[in-house]
């Protein structure tokens, strides 16, 4: 049984701290996402965990045993790299079966761990391709593919997808997933894509500036945010911010803690009503049609734009004045620090 556990971990790059003492504990079996915006020390953080970046403080346990100090080959990982990092001079079977000749694995033995993977990612038809002759997917399932065949115990993935074009983002995703499912190895999985992150994963870890802000299944980040920052990443389209001042006129039987300063309400939980029937009011500024739904850009009195999923045939044209009701088991509060009030 293979867990991690990561006690205080920093990194520093001479002065500059970038990762900043983090504490996470990761069972066997999960798959795990590490999400956040750019610079936030996610994939900082995955490379501490390969080794292939020094740990500045604190310690990291695999299966019970202290990494630290312990190299890259040695750690019982294997990482799957944006930038698939296959040899173009080799075929699909040398480059997933690379590894294990180096690590002088018997031939007998690679020829059976590479059909082994092959078949699990229905490559068994490319192996005699060389990398220039596949496509963006079929080159990221030979890269995964030399992972499997070193039968390791957790598997890194450092934004594997964000290479690839949206309809088959969609599916490597599924696959990712399948295979996950196939081999119940844990897997700790790196993105921006807050989508990703949330189809994916039985665990969200959060991250801003080198810190954890909360760590949580998909479901309990979206329906319980520990503060703004979380509230407004996860979820798409991203969270309305208002006044806490604007909870009661969007919903009028809510009742608005004493610490609150804003309250948060989701696009999809707000629903339209004639100017009369809502004391929270705006016009129509903008209306994007994505096909079930229309994102509507609603214009409020202080000049704040709210976001609005309208799921309806008849769309409000813009400069329509309506009304905005929710109800009150679906507004978000936040303090003046932005946490959960």
């Amino acid at each position: 049984m293979t867990n991690l556990l990561l006690k205080n971990i920093e990194k520093r790059f001479g002065k500059t701290e970038v990762i900043r003492g983090v504490d996470l504990v990761i069972e066997h079996g999960e798959f795990v996402v590490f999400v956040g915006p750019s610079g936030c020390g996610k994939s900082t953080l995955l490379r501490m965990i390969s080794g292939l970046e020094d740990i500045s403080g604190g310690e990291l346990y695999i299966g019970n045993r202290l990494m630290n100090e312990i190299q890259a080959a040695k750690r019982g990982v294997a990482m799957v790299f944006q930038s698939y990092a296959l040899y173009p001079h080799l075929s699909v079977r040398d480059n997933m079966g690379f590894g294990l000749k180096v690590r002088k694995v018997s031939e007998e033995e690679r020829i059976r761990r590479v059909a082994a993977a092959a078949a699990t990612l229905k490559l068994e038809a490319l192996l005699d391709r060389f990398p220039r002759e596949l496509s963006g997917g079929q080159r990221q399932r030979v890269a995964i593919g030399r992972a499997i065949v070193g039968n390791p115990a957790v598997f890194l993935f450092d934004e594997p997808l964000s290479n690839l074009d949206a309809e088959l983002r969609v599916h490597m995703r599924s696959e990712i997933a399948a295979l996950h499912k196939r081999l119940s190895t844990t897997m700790i999985y790196v993105t921006h894509d807050q989508i990703e992150a949330m189809t994916l994963a039985d665990k969200i870890v959060v991250l801003r500036d080198g810190r954890i802000e909360q760590v949580g299944s998909p479901r309990e980040l979206y329906e319980n945010p520990a503060n703004q920052f979380v509230a407004q990443f996860i979820g798409s389209p991203r969270m309305n911010i208002l006044p806490a001042a604007n909870a009661a006129m969007l919903a009028p039987n809510s009742t608005t803690p004493v610490t609150a300063k804003s309250v948060g309400i989701r696009p999809e939980h707000i629903a339209i009503v004639s100017s009369s029937e809502s004391a929270l009011r705006g016009k129509v500024a903008l209306c994007e049609y994505t096909g079930a739904v229309t994102l509507m850009h609603v214009q409020l009195p202080n000049e704040q734009t709210c976001l609005v999923v309208h799921d309806k045939n008849e769309v409000p044209p813009p400069g329509s004045e309506l009304g905005l009701i929710a109800e009150p088991a679906n507004l978000h509060f936040f303090d003046q620090k932005g946490q959960a009030a």
